[in-house]
This record gives C-alpha cells, structure tokens and sequence, in this order.
C-alpha cells in the first residue's frame, strides 16, 4: 500500500510539474515563437550547461482575488527562477515567461525575482535578468509596484558585489525598465523594446508621434541613450553575449577574474609598428592596436555603437582579464566628450569593483569644444573620468600612442591620477596643446610682425614641436616611465601586469565619495 501510495504521489507531482512546464500552453508557446523568440525555459536552457539548471519556487502562485485573478492559473507565476552553471561557474537566474499573462510582474513574481537576487548575494554569484514583459500586473495594483520596489533594492544591494546581466528579449515598459538601468550590463535583442512610457503615452501627452522601435528598440538605445551595452540579432546572440561576457568576469567583488586559455606568447610584434600613422592628423582603428596585444585578439567591445569616439571592453593578455579604455581617432579624432566621458566612467569604475586591470591607450586631442558641450555640462561629465580614474585602485597601466592633449591627457589615467606604469611610443605628443594652436597662443605678436609670418609661423611650430610635442620632456619630467617600441607593447603590459597582481593600496578612511553625477 506504501508502494502504491508513493506512486501516487509521484504521478501527481510529475502532473503538476508538466503543467507548469507547460507555461501558457502550446499555443501561446507557439505564438513566441512565431515572433521569432525563445521561452523562459527554453532560454535557461541555452544559457546554462546540460543539466545544471536546478529551479526554485515553481509551485509559486499569486495570491489576488480581484478582477478574475481568483481564477486565473498562472504557472510559476510567470517567472522561472533557480541557479546552474555557465562554463563550469554558478549563476542565478529569474526569466519572465511572456507566455504566462504576458510575462506580466505581480507581487509573487518579483518577490521570486528578489529571493534569487539575495541566493547571488549569499553566494556570491553573478545574477542575470531575462526581461520579457508586458509591465506591471495592473490587477495587483499596488502590490506590482511593491514588487518592483523589492527588485530594485535588491539590485542596488548586489551592485558592485556580484555582477549582474540584464537580457532584454521581448517588451520592457513602465518601470520595470529601471532594473535594467541598475544593473552592470544590458543586452537586448532586435525583437525587444525598453521605454518608460510608451508611444500612445506619448502622442497622448506630447502630440509626438514614435513607433515602439524607434522609441525603444535596440538601436535607439546603442546608439542615442546609451541605455544598453549589446545588441544582439535574436535571443541565441543574447545568450552568447551573456555567456562570453560572464567568462571575462569573476563571481564576486572578492575574487579575481578567471585565468582563461592564456596565449604565453609575449614576443615582439612589429606590425603594431605600422597601425599607427605618424602624421597625427591622419586616423586608424584603435581596435586595431588592441587586437595585437590581447590573447588571440579576442576583444569584447562594450557600447560600440555609443559615444564611439572612445572603445571600451575586455580583452586577456596571458589569460588575464583586462579592461581597455581607448581613444578612437577614426571617430572625431578621439576626442572626449559628454557621452563618452559617461561611457569611460561607468566601465572604469566596474573594472575597479571587480578586479580588473585598466589598461588605457591614448590618442587625444583634448575635450570637445562647443556651445552645446559646455551647457551640457562636459565639465561635470569630464570629471566623472578624473573622479572615476583616480579612485580607482586596481593595476592601471598607460600607453600614449600619439596626442596626448591638455586636460584630456590628464584625464586619460595619466601618472598623475594615479598610472602605475605609464608608457610612450615615440610617435607621442604630450603636451597642453597642438603646436599649432600652441604657437597661434604664444607667439602671436612675432609671427604678426615677422617679415614672412607663415614661414616664421613654421619655424616657431616645428621648433615647438621638437621641445614639447615629444615624450621625452614628459619622460625628463617622470611623467613617463618608459618610451617604449610599439612591437614590445604586449610584452611590456605583461610584465607590468604580472609585477602589479599583488598591488596594494592605502587610503584615508571614509564613507564613501562624493563624486560627480
């Protein structure tokens, strides 16, 4: 009777799991997929290893009676949350399941997404979010709202404990947006959208009218807010992204990235010798240097279609994991501005949270010039670099490959912000300005009264040039450690690396600071 009572019990277990499973149903599974996306669980499945997936409170249900939800069956509450594995190293995850009430967030459903979020903090492991949702559960009323306030408390308490992924891959209205902003890395899918109030809101109140993608698809946000750090084609990129994204990571703000695949060649390189032009006004693709003194040329570019004047991600050099911030001179010369003065400050102060080495290459001209710069508020914007540098207390190596100007050269992790190793090549320029405006500056008056003014003008640009435009006044000054050859690069930043993994750092006791926001 024990026997037969047990099997009961296990096939109605096995009924009830099925039934969950099962999510909406077969035909609101197979209305996702016809919009080309994955389910919940389908996107669990390609993120973590086989088998690793171990799922918590899928016998969850909401608890409202009013407006027809005392009889409304909604599986898992519409959220799959639990822990596995990516490459080996625990996660936890929550996925919305638009296929249950639109992925619509009730209380019980946040308040599972919430419970995973506490399991990464007592673990101390990375937590990724798959959004696709149609917004608040407005049944639930208040309660919803309750619920996204649990979610973003929880966010705030892991940042800059463990790591956190959000995936857009479906709608992500209302407030369920500003998860996503608290978080360290967005990824969202062409198939997505992301808007605090959507286009009818708009044309309702504004007279403006949008369609949901312009307002909030995946371009918009890469490439005029900023919102979002990847784009991916469909939700299989995302989960790749997410994945790759994880490998260059630690679990925790106390342990050190993961040693991955290290390539121990660190030989001199001489084609780095012909990426960069001399002639300083002619551009490259920095992406070019970084590619030859990674491992393998694997680099990660964070943001890359936002302020693109300035690349950001991570690369390894002998398995390493390693930030890299550089000027683009193929993109308004490198300069900085506001927005990718956000951009450096944002990646520069993950890396300083999580362990990982900054290494910043240098190509500036200087800050943009500009009525609309200086009322946007580039001097608040452009300390946020100074303020995110100079607090930072991970390795921070230095490479100026060409102009080095004025305030962005001090901004750009100079020795005096706190560059352990600072290196030059020859073809450096490290000074308050171009000779040419220099000269303009200083010697008016005499190329003014000179007999030929533009040969005089010449003279005076190439002599000033010789003296200042050169590493070697910044070297004589200790400002530079060493002018190096481009083709020793990856050797150099190895080793410097390797001297500078045992880096301590003492600092006046506080609170915290009170930078600019």
């Amino acid at each position: 009777m024990a026997h037969d009572s047990m099997d009961a019990r296990l096939a109605e277990l096995a009924e009830r799991r099925a039934t969950i499973f099962a999510g909406g149903g077969e035909k609101k599974i197979a209305a996702q997929h016809e919009r080309g996306k994955l389910t919940a669980r389908e996107r669990i499945d390609l993120l973590v290893d086989p088998d690793t997936f171990q799922e918590t409170g899928a016998f969850t249900t909401h608890r409202s009676t009013r407006f027809g939800m005392d009889r409304a069956a909604l599986p898992a509450d519409g959220v799959v949350t639990g822990s596995g594995a990516v490459f080996g190293r625990p996660v936890h995850i929550a996925s919305q399941d638009f296929t249950v009430m639109g992925g619509s967030a009730g209380e019980e459903q946040s308040i599972k997404v919430a419970a995973m979020m506490q399991a990464s903090a007592t673990t101390g492991t990375p937590f990724v979010l798959i959004n696709d949702s149609g917004g608040a559960r407005v049944q639930e009323g208040i309660d919803s709202l309750s619920g996204y306030g649990k979610v973003f408390y929880n966010n705030v308490l892991l940042s800059g404990v463990v790591p956190q992924i959000s995936i857009i891959a479906g709608p992500c209205a209302g407030g369920a947006a500003y998860s996503p902003a608290l978080t360290d890395f967005v990824i969202q899918t062409r198939r997505a959208t992301m808007f605090i109030t959507g286009p009818g809101v708009i044309k309702t109140v504004t007279g403006e009218e949008v369609t949901a993608d312009e307002l909030g698809g995946a371009d918009a946000h890469m490439t005029r807010s900023g919102n979002i750090d990847f784009i991916a084609d469909d939700d299989e990129q995302a989960i790749l992204l997410a994945q790759k994204l994880l490998s260059f990571l630690p679990q925790n703000n106390t342990e050190e990235p993961p040693i991955v695949d290290p390539d121990d060649i660190v030989e001199d390189d001489p084609e780095l010798r012909d990426i960069v032009p001399v002639d300083n006004r002619r551009g490259y693709d920095v992406r070019d240097v970084i590619g030859h003194i990674i491992d393998h040329g694997d680099f990660l570019e964070v943001q890359a279609g936002f302020a693109r004047s300035l690349v950001v991600g991570f690369g390894r050099i002998v398995g390493r994991t390693v930030g890299f911030i550089a000027n683009q001179p193929s993109v308004m010369s490198g300069v900085l501005d506001i927005d990718s003065s956000d951009k450096a400050c944002k990646f520069i102060r993950f890396c300083n949270a999580f362990n990982i080495p900054l290494v910043t290459l240098v190509d500036v001209p200087g800050f943009m010039p500009g009525v609309s710069q200086e009322h946007g508020g580039i001097i608040r914007h452009g300390a946020k670099v100074l303020y995110a540098y100079s607090s930072a207390s991970v390795p921070k190596i230095t490479v100026v490959l060409r102009k080095a100007y004025g305030g962005a050269y001090v901004a750009m992790c100079s020795k005096d912000l706190g560059a352990d190793k600072v290196f030059a090549w020859p073809t450096a320029e490290i000074a308050v300005m171009g000779a040419e405006g220099a000269v303009n500056v200083v010697f008016r008056r005499e190329i003014a009264e000179a007999d030929d003014p533009e040969a005089r003008r010449a003279e005076l640009v190439e002599e000033y040039r010789d003296t200042f435009s050169t590493p070697y006044m910044a070297a004589s000054r200790g400002l530079v450690d060493e002018i190096i050859d481009p083709a020793t690069t990856r050797r150099e930043v190895a080793y410097a690396l390797e001297l500078l993994a045992a880096k301590r750092v003492h600092r006046p006791a506080k609170k915290h600071g009170l930078g600019p926001v």
